[in-house]
């Protein structure tokens, strides 16, 4: 099988998804602020938020942003899944959902 040299990595998302990766990369943004050897994380995180924030439709990342953001959120969707199985009804639902919607962001980016 031959390898691509050039990977597209451009990715048309919607409102909602566009929402909730804004949402996860203040949250991370923040996360890495607070540490002085995380300036190429913050540099990353920053740039996501400003291509997010854009008007346009699709949304062409770096290779470096693209890891990046699929790392942090293959992270937090284990992390989530951990804590939904040892959460109650109502948490599980609110948990569940979030799940959900990482899952559907990464296989955006995995196709």
């Amino acid at each position: 099988m031959k390898k691509k040299l050039f990977q597209n990595y451009e990715y048309e998302l919607d409102k909602n998804e566009k929402k909730v990766l804004s949402n996860f990369a203040k949250q991370a943004l923040k996360q890495f602020e607070t540490d002085d050897r995380s300036v190429k994380e913050v540099r990353i995180f920053t740039s996501i938020i400003q291509k997010l924030n854009s008007v346009e439709e699709k949304i062409k990342f770096t290779k470096e942003e693209k890891t990046n953001l699929t790392f942090q959120l293959n992270n937090n969707l284990t992390h989530l899944k951990k804590k939904a199985d040892n959460a109650w009804f109502l948490t599980k639902w609110f948990y569940n959902n979030m799940i959900k919607q990482y899952q559907n962001i990464l296989s955006t980016f995995n196709n």
